[in-house]
């Protein structure tokens, strides 16, 4: 972004903050507890009628809003309820956000991405939900339907900041026919890093058959953080950030730069298509076409890329030919929590303003937002995973894939963590397994991480090694 457009957002947002200050907190002349009987809220998110995210919109325009008021008023109280909606980037929609709340402006309830928590918080932008709404938050029955792992998505030092909206989960996708051709079993189910790499080795005397594609290197960019270094990180009992320190040149990280060595200095995957520009989008349609065996990637491969009807590299057979596993730990019990298996996980929050004049009735429209009927207007039919397991259960009945997902990944799934630093760490990861998926030595990538990881979080004594 050049620097213009981004010196008009920051004038836009901070005179939309200035705006905002007066409305979207509610009105200051009411009482700010509980028994308010006039109160006025407002609602953020990045997304518009007709434009982006534009039925996210509409429901919160014809669903959320109209309905929220009605309870209201069934307690007696009048509520004026307003959506602000944003069309933008969402690097500009989040400048928006850090100066509305920086200015004890911005709207009551407000959609932030899950990786801008920890951020927000540590700026004092953001306050626990229970500060903020009071014990009426922690005794709210949606927490016993949201998986503790998924929770994990709106919290930070182990606070609730947020409830998640949806959320979404890596595993290894695999090629049935491929897998028959080989001597591999149909239902097969990894259990080790070894096993990953035996059935790669059978693969690899299929002809025109790449074995194994686990994205590497830059050109993929944050897929190969989400979709291949991460989820092998926690799957060797490491955590890119924990204890506030940023993982180095320690030995599960030595681990994953194995893992890569294994697959692609061994001729189990294609080093070349991890340096492409359309790398990613080409490995789709590779293993589209069966020319790739096991490739790591979300739940999003399964409903927009290989999807019979509109996937952008549809298989008309993949509900036959499409398998999935779980990732497992390097071995049994090396995961993270001393789990079998691993997955990582993305998603959008909402937050509550600790401005808010009317935080109790803030908290009453964010937990209503997210109420199971909340959750069911807002999917309008769409079979996608929401944090809500009862939803889940009933929205996801007919497509065993995305079932799978919710009741066998996201029990074990992790989080990134949500810090400003985090993207800078990521591509310095991503770098490492260009190392070494170019041949360089575990080692010597490794060195050449922490050095790297060093300059980024302000020296050695922020780094395990």
């Amino acid at each position: 972004m050049s620097a213009k457009p981004r010196h008009a957002a920051a004038v836009l947002a901070a005179l939309t903050a200035v705006a905002l200050a007066a409305t979207a907190c509610g009105d200051s002349s009411e009482p700010a507890g509980k028994d308010a009987k006039n109160i006025t809220l407002t609602i953020a998110a990045n997304s518009i009628v007709g434009g982006k995210s534009s039925a996210g919109a509409e429901w919160i325009e014809k669903w959320v809003i109209p309905k929220f008021i009605e309870a209201q008023k069934a307690k007696g109280v009048t509520a004026k309820v307003t959506f602000v909606p944003s069309g933008v980037d969402d690097e500009q929609y989040k400048t928006k956000q850090a100066l509305d709340l920086r200015s004890k402006g911005g709207a009551d309830v407000i959609a932030l991405d899950g990786i801008w928590v920890g951020e927000f918080v540590q700026a004092g932008y953001l306050k626990p939900l229970s500060d903020v709404a009071g014990s009426e938050v922690d005794s709210w029955e949606g927490w016993s339907q949201i998986p503790e792992t998924v929770q994990g998505l709106g919290s930070f030092d182990g606070k609730r900041y947020g409830i998640p909206l949806g959320t979404d989960g890596r595993v290894l996708y695999y090629n049935k026919k491929l897998f028959a051709q080989a001597g591999l079993p149909a239902d097969w189910q990894p259990k080790s890093w070894q096993e990953i790499l035996d059935a790669g080795t059978k693969l690899k005397a299929l002809p025109g058959v790449t074995p194994i594609q686990i994205n590497a290197g830059t050109a993929m960019g944050e897929a190969t953080s989400m979709q291949g270094a991460l989820p092998l990180l926690v799957g060797a009992g490491g955590e890119i950030y924990k204890d506030n320190k940023w993982a180095g040149a320690s030995q599960p990280v030595k681990d994953v730069l194995d893992f890569y060595t294994k697959v692609y200095g061994g001729g189990l995957g294609d080093p070349k298509l991890q340096q492409e520009a359309k790398g990613r989008d080409k490995s789709f349609a590779e293993f589209a076409a069966g020319k790739i065996g096991i490739l790591g990637e979300g739940d999003y491969f399964w409903r927009s890329v290989v999807n019979p009807s509109g996937g952008i590299a549809k298989m008309a057979d993949r509900d036959t030919t499409v398998g999935y596993a779980l990732i497992p730990a390097k071995q049994p019990g090396a995961g993270i929590r001393g789990q079998d298996f691993v997955s990582m996980s993305g998603g959008g929050v909402r937050v509550l303003n600790p401005n808010s004049k009317f935080p109790s009735h803030a908290w009453e429209l964010l937990s209503f937002m997210h109420s199971a009927e909340g959750v069911k207007a807002e999917l309008a039919g769409e079979k996608r995973i929401t944090a809500r397991t009862d939803v889940n259960k009933e929205v996801l009945a007919g497509d065993p894939m995305l079932s799978f997902i919710t009741d066998k990944v996201l029990p074990v799934t992790a989080y990134r963590p949500p810090l400003a630093v985090y993207p800078q760490v990521s591509v310095a990861l991503q770098e490492a397994t260009a190392d070494v998926a170019g041949g360089k030595s575990v080692d010597e990538a490794a060195t050449a991480y922490q050095k790297k990881v060093e300059g980024i979080v302000g020296g050695p004594g922020n780094v395990t090694s």
